[in-house]
C-alpha cells in the first residue's frame, strides 16, 4: 500500500504562487510515476502534471504549460507543484497520485490517490 499526504494549498490572489507537496509512504520504487489531478467546482477531475520517479521526465496539461513546474525529491519521497501566475480558472481541489509504471493522463490508470488540498484564486 501506498499513502500519499499533500499540502501546500491555500487562498491567493490571481498573480500570485504557491507550491504543493505531496509525500509518498509505503511500498513505492523507481518505476513509478506520480501526478498532479485537479478538480475544479461542478466539473470533473482533470490532469496537470506527471513525472516519472526515475528519471524526472515531465508532461504538463497545456492550460498549465508554462506557469507550473512538476518536480520530485527523491530523497524526501516528495513530489512537488510549483504553481506560478495563478488564475481564477485554476481554482480547485488539487490531488496527487501514483501508479507503478509509465506516466501516463488518465485519471482511471492511477491506483494511489491523496485527500485533496484546496487552492482558490481570486481576482
Amino acid at each position: 500500500q501506498v499513502q500519499l499526504v499533500e499540502s501546500g494549498g491555500g487562498l491567493v490572489q490571481a498573480g500570485d504562487s504557491l507550491r504543493l507537496s505531496c509525500t509518498a509512504s509505503g511500498r513505492t520504487s523507481s518505476s513509478w510515476s506520480m501526478a498532479w489531478f485537479r478538480q475544479p467546482p461542478g466539473k470533473a477531475r482533470e490532469f496537470v502534471a506527471v513525472i516519472t520517479w526515475s528519471g524526472g521526465s515531465t508532461y504538463y496539461a497545456d492550460s498549465v504549460k508554462g506557469r507550473f513546474a512538476i518536480s520530485r525529491d527523491s530523497a524526501k519521497n516528495t513530489v512537488y507543484l510549483q504553481m506560478n501566475s495563478l488564475k481564477p480558472e485554476d481554482t480547485a481541489v488539487y490531488y496527487c497520485a501514483a501508479r507503478s509504471g509509465l506516466a501516463v493522463t488518465s485519471t482511471g490508470s492511477y491506483n494511489y490517490w491523496g485527500q485533496g488540498t484546496q487552492v482558490t484564486v481570486s481576482s
